[in-house]
C-alpha cells in the first residue's frame, strides 16, 4: 500500500508541473504577438515557484483534510491567498518592497 501511494504523490507532482508549465505558455505565446506582455525570465521563474507551491499545498490539503467543507474552507483560502500574492507581484496593491509597479 505505501508503494502505491507513493506513485500516486508522484503522478500528483507531475501533473502539477505540466499544468503550471502549459499556464506559462500562455504569457510565452503572448509575448510572441504582443508587445503589452513583456515578462522577463525571473518572472517565469516567480510564476512557476507560486503555481508549483500552491498546487502542491492544494494537494496536500486534499489528501490530509477528509471532511469536505473543510477541504473547500481551506482550498477557498489557498486560492485568495495566491491571487493577493499574485496581484500584489503584478502591480503592487500592498505597496511591499516586493510589489510589482
Amino acid at each position: 500500500m505505501p508503494e502505491q501511494n507513493n506513485v500516486s504523490v508522484k503522478k500528483s507532482i507531475i501533473r502539477i508541473v505540466l499544468l503550471t508549465a502549459c499556464i506559462l505558455l500562455v504569457p510565452l505565446v503572448a509575448m510572441q504577438f504582443s508587445d503589452e506582455v513583456s515578462w522577463s525570465p525571473s518572472d517565469f521563474v516567480i510564476a512557476g515557484a507560486l503555481l508549483v507551491g500552491t498546487g502542491l499545498v492544494f494537494e496536500f490539503v486534499v489528501r490530509k483534510i477528509a471532511n469536505p467543507r473543510r477541504r473547500l474552507i481551506f482550498g477557498s483560502i489557498l486560492v485568495l491567498a495566491f491571487l493577493l500574492i499574485w496581484a500584489d507581484l503584478a502591480v503592487g496593491i500592498f505597496g511591499l518592497p516586493w510589489s510589482g509597479s
